[in-house]
């Protein structure tokens, strides 16, 4: 009677593969979504990340009494340039100028190539495309 326990007591090979590939469709099925969620936050963080930057910028140009030129570019919000008179700076927190939600510097030009905007202020995005507004891929202030 004890040898017929012992034999009983555990798991078989198949039974072991049968919950592993259950397993193995789960991850198949809920992975892809997962990172489809993923992708989706990080552009809203990006876009998020240009609004605030927007409100930097126009605070920087209230004082100021332009925004920064192409040279200048985001390191005049950290840094006071050589023609800014009421700099009263620096406009965002820590050392170093903000970076995009995949660690790439944002794309910033002033005055923009867009008819109705002051400057252009983007994202590369996933792909880290140009960040320049038209670019395929590239995430800008509206």
């Amino acid at each position: 009677m004890k040898e017929h326990d012992r034999r009983d007591s555990g798991f078989t090979l198949l039974e072991i593969l049968v919950v592993l590939a259950i397993l193995a469709l789960l991850v198949g099925l809920v992975a892809p979504a997962a990172l489809r969620q993923l992708g989706g936050a990080r552009n809203s963080v990006a876009k998020q990340s240009i609004a605030r930057l927007e409100t930097v910028l126009d605070m920087y140009k209230l004082d100021v009494g332009s925004y920064p030129s192409s040279e200048d570019g985001l390191d005049a919000l950290l840094h006071k340039p050589g023609d800014a008179e009421n700099w009263n700076g620096p406009y965002v927190k820590g050392n170093q100028v903000p970076r995009d939600p995949w660690n790439h510097e944002y794309g910033y030009q002033a005055p923009s190539t867009r008819e109705g905007h002051d400057y252009d202020l983007c994202s590369g995005g996933a792909n880290h495309v140009q960040a320049v507004p038209g670019a395929s891929g590239a995430i800008c202030n509206p």
